[in-house]
């Protein structure tokens, strides 16, 4: 994606309320549209450092973009109509339907299950997503930031491409991984995963924002992967699976 900052003023059209923070959609003056999420609009978490969200929405693209993966949307820090705070460049996509909810019957290999259960009918059914490498190359990605909150609404696909919005729960130096990507989990990693990993351990840093513990125990997972040599499976420590999972 073309790194253009926005155009002239910022207008704000709307609140994004489904967001736990304050985000807004904006227009730039070249009719660009831009998801704006001010550092002033963050709710304080008891995990994370205050006033550091935004940050890490910043901090992710510029690692996605560094290590080639190009799976989050030009993320700039920007002082907007509210301060400071990250904008993204909006994707004029739709919510993935490679991750659904399935009855047993619908699902075949191109399909991996994540975790079955049961509907308001008491029928099974299972969340499960495609076997995509797309997908697979965000997994791998959440890994090593350690995102905490990959939920299937997050992942916006705009033509052939695959885009992960919603870092700000990430890169925190205890394992908060969650996602309904598990699908993975078991698999051997091949070599071009590998050499990502590699890459990682030996990036600069941190970005600004981020402390340097927090940036150690990022390549300290991109190590511990490589000595896996797996995807791994859920934590017993941590919930697998953001709530909601959309």
């Amino acid at each position: 994606m073309e790194a253009i900052a926005p155009q002239g003023t910022l207008e704000v059209l709307g609140r994004l309320t489904e967001a736990s923070n304050a985000t807004f959609l904006t227009r730039d003056e070249a009719e660009k549209l831009w998801v704006y999420k001010p550092v002033a609009g963050e709710a304080p978490l008891w995990d994370f450092p205050r006033g550091t969200l935004s940050r890490r929405e910043v901090a992710a693209h510029d690692l996605s973009e560094a290590l080639g993966v190009g799976v989050v949307p030009l993320t700039l820090w920007y002082d907007g109509p509210a301060g400071e705070g990250s904008l993204q460049a909006w994707i004029d996509g739709q919510v993935t339907d490679l991750v659904d909810l399935l009855r047993p019957e619908q699902l075949d290999e191109t399909w991996l299950p994540v975790v079955s259960g049961v509907d308001e009918h008491d029928k099974p059914i299972f969340l499960a997503h495609r076997d995509d490498p797309r997908l697979r190359s965000m997994c791998l990605f959440d890994l090593v930031i350690n995102n905490s909150d990959r939920k299937a609404g997050h992942i916006i696909t705009e033509g052939e491409r695959i885009f992960g919005v919603d870092h700000g729960v990430s890169m925190h130096v205890s394992d908060k991984f969650r996602t309904v990507l598990w699908g993975f989990a078991g698999e051997p990693l091949v070599a071009a995963e590998e050499a990502l990993l590699q890459e990682v351990k030996s990036l600069p840093g941190p970005p600004e924002g981020l402390t340097a513990q927090e940036w150690d125990a990022m390549a300290g997972r991109a190590a511990s992967l490589l000595q896996a040599g797996v995807f791994p499976g859920p934590s017993t420590q941590w919930p697998a699976i953001p709530w909601p999972a959309w």
